[in-house]
């Protein structure tokens, strides 16, 4: 796996080297480093804690787009068991890159979808890195129908920087299926958790994002575009990235203030893909906590509550 190292980590991993290097002439040489590489360490975890207790709203975007970073089927794996994954919108085709199915999380059965990305080129390629066309927003509809009928929860999984804008997604009417998920999750008659992973971008994310509990992982970010897509049209160049991620408030703090999302997942120092084990725990707690409130609640209370979640939204004094 990619061990990419983002700019503003560059300190850290410099002295993480320097740590080695002094345990590899400790060994070599048979010298006593101990004091030194203590100090080394104790300052290591300090420049840790304040980097990463401190990130701007760039930042966080650049650590929800980590190579290594956790993906839906990662999650799936980890948090999710006896998932059996259910293929095609029964109109045109399958869409890898909105991959779902019948799963169980912490014995509750249910139905999970999101998007899936890829980590080389080839896997890219077949999960349209991570951008679903038409069929697969229309799949997850299914699903969700299918889950409805049974009484099942759905938990969906938001990590795309956007539904895909080619011509064949145009064709087979993408706007469409995103607009007829968002009206027909506003009513479907059983617990809906969405949870954004990783990115959260436009109406590619809200495609699925139609929820009783919204939830964000602390280094996810939601938003209406994308930094460089904000940038690129208000600034005329994609440079003044970081100034439009914090013009946008598009990370999970300023997310929870605005009450766009119900609750923050805490990640592992560093990120999710520092501790992947430990990220997928902190998910599933925190969705099986909301789906034992939400499986308690009247379906026509739940419904109320949902609509007017998404109705307050927008709603701002001055």
């Amino acid at each position: 796996m990619n061990k990419q190292t983002l700019d503003f980590e560059k300190p850290l991993v410099e002295l993480e080297q320097k740590i080695e290097e002094l345990k590899k002439q400790s060994e070599d040489r048979n010298i006593d480093l101990g004091g030194e590489i203590r100090g080394m360490q104790n300052k290591l975890e300090s420049m840790r804690g304040q980097i990463y207790g401190n990130l701007s709203a760039w930042q966080r975007v650049q650590i929800s787009r980590h190579i290594a970073r956790p993906f839906f089927l990662d999650y799936v794996r980890m948090a999710f068991t006896d998932f059996v994954e259910l293929k095609g919108d029964r109109l045109f085709g399958d869409d890898a890159s909105m991959p779902g199915g019948l799963a169980s999380i912490d014995g509750v059965r249910c139905v999970v979808i999101g998007q899936q990305k890829g980590r080389d080129m080839k896997e890219n390629l077949h999960r349209n890195f991570g951008s679903p066309h038409p069929e697969g927003y229309r799949k997850a509809l299914r699903l969700m129908r299918l889950a409805e009928k049974f009484g099942l929860p759905v938990v969906a999984l938001i990590d795309t920087p956007g539904a895909y804008p080619g011509v064949g997604a145009e064709e087979r009417h993408i706007a469409e299926a995103i607009a007829v998920n968002i009206r027909d999750m506003m009513t479907l008659r059983t617990p809906v958790v969405s949870v954004v992973i990783g990115e959260g971008g436009s109406g590619g994310a809200l495609g699925i994002g139609v929820a009783d509990r919204v939830l964000i992982l602390e280094n996810a970010y939601y938003s209406v575009i994308s930094p460089e897509g904000c940038a690129a049209i208000l600034w005329k160049h994609r440079k003044h990235a970081p100034e439009a991620a914090e013009a946008l408030k598009l990370s999970s703090p300023d997310l929870l203030q605005m009450g766009l999302v119900d609750g923050v997942i805490p990640e592992p120092a560093g990120g999710a893909h520092c501790d992947p084990e430990q990220a997928a725990e902190n998910l599933k707690f925190a969705i099986s906590k909301e789906l034992q409130t939400l499986l308690k609640t009247p379906v026509e209370k739940l419904l109320r509550s949902r609509y007017d979640k998404f109705r307050k939204m927008g709603i701002f004094q001055e």
